[in-house]
């Protein structure tokens, strides 16, 4: 009897994460599951409990709907991401994302793209408040999404506010935090970093979770920003709010410091250590700097800036003296070495001759190793020591006049925007120039303004992905009126005028102001479309679901091709930014090469395979393979199945 082949299913939904972390637990302790393979909990309590416990009680941070909420956040997601090129900016050739629809479900769809990729995560998440709204995580819904059931996909969904009297206020937040910033932990790379804004209503609770969540040892500070006057004169003046900071390994942050016989070395390292504790992510160290960095591997690195010692101290030979957007002063400046001018900057110097001469003097000025290269200006370390300080005073009210800026012909289309030199700064000090940077509680995008600012500022090509579930913007607000109707199409033009203003004050600068625009919406594949009915038998279920998926249309029919290759895409590890290459050997069916993520993968969505196309695949066979389930006959999946083995996968 000829037994009939299996093929592999190639994911069309985001990871399980939950089964995940069991068969991690499974391959490590396989004593905790019992003969049929299921965790024996019993078991796992025994081996956390102290020696001669003989009472459970212990410290522990509980609230409503903790488990549920916990669960929640490893489920797989059935949705998908759609591409909206007519909102894009240059959607060809940008890296940049704006995701509108509800962010847990897209941090479940970002996992298999971007596990351990993301550099920074930056939120300003909802504080609670009574003019605060909450995500109606609604974990009992069984027929649909709770954001598909209140019209995320196609106007966008009125929030309600929690009023302080409501009994579960504050466990609804936890909830809505935790399964998000659970999900999120995965993303960050293993120096990666955590940035939340908050203030007294749930600083507490979040201190709390984040210790849970991101571990107690990884906490790195907490900064008290000045943001407001309050001129409350019958309570305490609260004129603050809170930037907490964790890592993802603390470990990794912190360089440690030894002795060295250089007090110049051991200044650089000291400096390292300080700013590393105010939340500097230590960069990749400069191997070729000297032998003495080489034999301190405990030592990771410090600010990559930090480049140079004299005298004075470190110094950095990064902070230019163009002068930005207009014409500045032009004279010679000789180099020492070649006693010739030196290039100058496109539109001028910064500095009048007479500052120029003062710096000179002074020997602020670094030069490269000829003419050709345009100087630079010694920026000591000790004066980045005092920046640390200088942006948290940045008073809150900076953030609204950055937005007026930009619409001018409105009075206020969004409300406590966050300044922007306050997010640059605090990415100039966690961040390399290379860096992805994600916040999944967007608002009108600061941190991609602030992002695209400090890429023109210092040359560099950080990336940010920007999610915002498409909130309805109240009706009597100017941002209504003036025909933003939710809060990310008012996100997306915020970004779209910033790099326009950036792009015209930085000419120069080779800055992507860019981004493509996705939208959360429901699945291609009808597997995912199809909800079994309760009142029904298991048999009853199945027998509908078959039914279901004989009478489904053809995978690339309708139009919806493109859309389609994107979810094969995104849920199995190709990414957004993927390239489809038409292959011209095969002549019978239409076969693609699939390329994103450092990986590739052939693709035939045809609903029948030709012979000579299984022929021409067969000698292919060290490629992975994606096929529509409905184009292999028994024959034909024998064969390619004992070709390709495992590099098979059927959609």
């Amino acid at each position: 009897m000829t037994t009939k082949p299996a093929t592999k299913q190639a994911a069309i939904t985001s990871p399980d994460l939950g089964q995940e972390r069991l068969a991690q637990l499974k391959r490590l302790m396989p004593d905790l599951f019992d003969g049929e393979g299921n965790l024996d909990e019993a078991a796992l309590r025994a081996l956390a409990a102290p020696e001669g416990a003989s009472s459970p009680e212990r410290f522990r941070f509980e609230w409503a709907g903790k488990q549920q909420s916990k669960r929640q956040a490893f489920t797989p997601s059935k949705a998908t991401l759609v591409a909206d090129s007519a909102r894009s900016v240059k959607f060809d050739t940008t890296q940049n994302l704006i995701i509108e629809g509800d962010n847990l479900e897209v941090l479940k769809l970002l996992q298999t793209t971007y596990f351990e990729r993301v550099k920074c995560i930056y939120i300003d998440p909802p504080y609670n408040k009574d003019a605060d709204v909450l995500y109606p995580d609604d974990y009992s819904e069984s027929k649909k999404a709770y954001w598909q059931r209140n019209g995320t996909v196609k106007d966008g969904v009125k929030l309600t506010a929690l009023p302080e009297s409501h009994g579960r206020k504050h466990s609804l937040w936890l909830n809505m935090m935790q399964s998000r910033l659970l999900i999120a932990r995965q993303l960050l790379c293993s120096n990666g970093v955590i940035i939340i804004h908050i203030d007294d209503v749930e600083l507490p609770n979040l201190k709390k979770l984040c210790d849970e969540i991101f571990g107690e040892e990884n906490f790195i500070g907490q900064i008290v920003w000045k943001n407001a006057t309050d001129n409350n004169p019958s309570n305490i003046a609260v004129e603050h709010e809170y930037i907490m900071f964790y890592a993802k390994n603390k470990g990794v942050l912190e360089p440690v410091w030894k002795a060295s016989e250089s007090p110049a070395k051991a200044e650089l390292i000291k400096i390292g250590i300080e700013i590393g504790k105010s939340f500097k992510t230590v960069q990749k160290m400069q191997d070729a700097y000297d032998e003495w960095f080489k034999e301190n591997k405990a030592f990771l690195g410090v600010l990559d800036r930090y480049k140079y010692i004299d005298e004075d101290g470190v110094y950095t030979g990064s902070q230019s003296v163009h002068n930005p957007g207009k014409e500045g002063y032009r004279y010679d400046v000789v180099h020492p070495k070649t006693g010739k001018p030196c290039k100058q900057p496109l539109m001028g110097y910064r500095f009048p001759k007479e500052t120029m001469d003062q710096l000179l003097s002074e020997e602020k000025i670094l030069f490269g190793d000829d003419e050709t290269k345009i100087i630079e200006l010694k920026v000591y370390a000790k004066d980045y020591q005092s920046k640390l300080s200088s942006f948290i005073n940045l008073d809150g009210r900076t953030g609204a006049y950055d937005v007026k800026g930009l619409f001018p012909e409105h009075k206020q289309v969004f409300r406590n925007p966050k300044p922007v030199s306050l997010v640059k700064e605090i990415l100039d000090f966690v961040t390399n120039k290379n860096d992805k940077i994600l916040d999944f509680f967007a608002g009108s995008g600061t941190t991609a303004h602030a992002m695209m600012q400090l890429n023109a500022q210092d040359g560099g090509n950080r990336k940010y992905i920007l999610v915002q579930i498409p909130e309805y913007t109240d009706e009597n607000s100017e941002a209504y009126k003036a025909g933003y109707k939710t809060i990310s199409s008012l996100c997306i033009e915020r970004v779209k005028r910033a790099g326009a203003k950036i792009r015209k004050e930085n000419p120069d600068a080779a800055v992507d102001t860019g981004f493509r625009v996705y939208r959360l919406t429901d699945s291609n594949f009808p597997q995912n479309l199809y909800t079994a009915d309760p009142e029904k038998s298991e048999a009853e279920n199945l027998a509908a679901l078959k039914a279901h998926l004989q009478a489904e249309l053809p995978l690339a029919s309708d139009g919806a091709f493109a859309d389609i290759v994107t979810e094969i895409a995104l849920k199995n590890g190709y990414g957004l930014f993927y390239t489809l290459e038409k292959q011209p050997a095969f002549k019978a069916n239409t076969v693609y090469r699939l390329h994103g993520n450092d990986k590739s993968a052939l693709l035939c969505l045809d609903t029948t395979i030709a012979d000579a196309t299984v022929e021409a695949l067969e000698p292919q066979s060290d490629n992975q393979l994606i096929l529509s389930r409905h184009a292999l006959d028994t024959a034909k999946k024998w064969v390619l199945q004992q070709a390709f083995k495992d590099n098979l996968h059927t959609v």
